[in-house]
């Protein structure tokens, strides 16, 4: 039923300025116009304002303003992100789901998504506040064609992916290394990467990601108010999270297709320029040191690089950094 609910979505999207008959409708997804009719009220269910004319046949007025299944496909024109949607209302989390669809076989591209989280992950095994209604938690099921050594990159490729969706709606998002997004000085959104892998070979990655969308000041978890903003605190306006979502849906294929076609240095640059603090001091933490050092960037497999008081140079492939704000 899913299949042909998307089909349906699709094809009443593809006739938005003009009705579509329920024979035409019934001859093209093969099955009755009773059928298409109970569709069609699944959909208003939903959300869907839908013009039922006789003799003319069905048009979508307006899609809802909220997540579902129905939604999520709705104006969807990605290639291979998001042709498998897994929707859920509340999960515990998404990266869980998916890492366990992952293992039973689900396709590339195929997405977790939920409304509310209740345990959602972040890095280094925090958790992430994940309220309903108010952000984007979703995990994306990858089958990579290259080697576990590239999978680090992937996630700055994420990052960028996310940054110029950002900087397209006039936000000036920054990237903190490795992969957290930043806005106004504080944490807008972060990307987790877990991968199942063999020594030369991918079986696949679930890539997390969390993004707070319209929380105001008092939606902000307490702990972590003077850490972390949303969107809609940063300007001042709601924004419609299935368009965000398509929006990154789209800029992580072409990101990934620059990615597969020419390799990671057109990348690379281009997370430079996103890059938060380059050029300036921070501080490092290892799991063996503290130390404070220059932020010159990344390098060519994505590695951190720091320029330490005498001028000789550090490669870290692991740390977090921080600072003061001058």
């Amino acid at each position: 039923m899913d299949t042909t609910r998307n089909r349906l979505i699709r094809i009443l999207q593809d006739h938005k300025t003009s009705y579509i008959s329920g024979q035409n409708l019934s001859e093209q997804l093969g099955i009755s116009r009773a059928a298409v009719w109970k569709h069609m009220k699944a959909l208003e269910a939903d959300g869907y304002e839908i013009d039922a004319v006789p003799r003319k046949g069905y048009q979508v007025r307006r899609s809802p303003d909220k997540l579902s299944k129905n939604t999520l496909n709705w104006k969807l024109d990605t290639e291979w992100i998001g042709r498998k949607i897994i929707f859920e209302e509340e999960l515990d989390s998404t990266q869980l789901l998916a890492k366990a669809l992952a293992d039973q076989g689900a396709v590339h591209g195929t997405v977790v998504i939920a409304d509310q989280q209740t345990s959602g992950k972040g890095t280094k095994g925090r958790s992430w506040y994940s309220p309903a209604g108010t952000g984007i938690w979703m995990s994306l099921i990858i089958r990579p064609e290259f080697g576990p050594r590239e999978a680090a990159q992937l996630t700055l490729a994420a990052a960028v992916a996310l940054t110029r969706v950002f900087r397209q709606n006039d936000i000036e998002a920054h990237i903190k290394w490795p992969n957290d997004i930043y806005l106004g000085g504080k944490k807008l959104a972060g990307i987790l990467t877990e991968m199942q892998a063999e020594q030369d070979y991918i079986q696949h990655i679930v890539l997390g990601i969390g993004i707070n969308i319209n929380q105001t000041v008092s939606e902000i978890n307490p702990d972590i108010r003077n850490k972390a903003t949303s969107l809609r605190i940063e300007t001042n306006k709601e924004w419609k999270r299935q368009e965000l979502i398509h929006l990154i849906w789209k800029e992580f294929e072409n990101v990934y297709s620059l990615y597969i076609e020419k390799g990671f240095q057109e990348i690379r640059d281009e997370w430079m320029q996103y890059a938060l603090r380059l050029g300036h001091r921070v501080k490092a933490a290892t799991p063996s040191t503290v130390f404070e050092a220059v932020f010159r960037g990344i390098g060519e497999d994505g590695e951190l690089i720091l320029e330490n008081d005498d001028g000789s140079t550090q490669r870290l492939y692991s740390a977090e950094l921080e600072w003061k704000e001058e």
